[in-house]
């Protein structure tokens, strides 16, 4: 039997713009990375998604990005460890203030955005996050790229980790994820993303954008909630999973 999380970033619209379809992807999702109010999202939202994902049993994880809402979080900042450990606090207290005013617990952190990729090839960073969450609560999954630095620095500190896999994103013969500026970055065809997903699930292997197969765990599918496709993908995703005999479930 294969199992796998399935999981999407929630919760970032800010004031009077909304964005993605949170409560209707909520129900086929098994986790949620909910915005923390620094890359996207705000209080009122926070609390709204927090309450959406208790009503249908989805697994909540903190989705701390760089204070940049103009730029989505998606621009590059040079911080230090001290500032990368505190920005990870700030964030995750922040929306553990809601769940446990819900009756809920925080299951994960997954980086979003620009300091998700930093911190995918640089150890120092991931380092800094990683420890930022266990000395917060140990309990909690540290979510990061599969294979990248972040899955080492989580087991070194001595937190659990939980490989990610993209089913949007075109990834580069490092396993890293190719940049959105690029053509090909992000995947349109839900067919070929569907394909993609079973094949990392059961084979453990995904094509990169030059048409090599390298290696890959995958714990946890991402579906960006803000892809205009979102709905329509992670609906017929776990369909997919289910009818290949892929229980999906959340990451506890």
């Amino acid at each position: 039997m294969y199992f796998v999380d399935l999981n999407s970033d929630l919760g970032e619209s800010f004031g009077n713009y909304t964005l993605g379809m949170d409560e209707e992807i909520l129900k086929y999702v098994s986790s949620a990375n909910v915005a923390c109010g620094w890359h996207a999202g705000d209080p009122v939202v926070m609390e709204k998604t927090i309450c959406l994902a208790k009503e249908f049993g989805t697994a909540v994880g903190a989705h701390p990005g760089f204070p940049d809402l103009m730029g989505f979080g998606r621009r590059n900042m040079a911080i230090s460890q001290e500032e990368a450990k505190a920005y990870v606090k700030y964030q995750l207290g922040a929306l553990m203030a809601f769940t446990k005013s819900k009756g809920m617990e925080i299951q994960h952190v997954k980086p979003h955005g620009a300091i998700y990729n930093m911190a995918a090839v640089d150890e120092t960073l991931a380092r800094a996050m990683c420890e930022a969450v266990y000395e917060v609560d140990p309990d909690i999954i540290f979510m990061g790229l599969a294979g990248s630095k972040m899955i080492s620095a989580a087991e070194a500190v001595g937190i659990r980790a939980a490989s990610e896999v993209f089913a949007d994103r075109a990834y580069n013969d490092d396993g890293t994820l190719v940049s959105r500026k690029l053509p090909g970055a992000v995947i349109k065809d839900k067919d070929l993303a569907i394909r993609r997903v079973i094949r990392m699930v059961k084979e453990g292997k995904v094509e990169t954008i030059n048409g090599r197969d390298i290696a890959i765990r995958a714990d946890s599918v991402c579906v960006h909630g803000d892809n205009p496709k979102a709905l329509e993908f992670v609906k017929n995703i776990r369909e997919a999973l289910t009818a290949e005999g892929i229980e999906v479930k959340n990451l506890r």
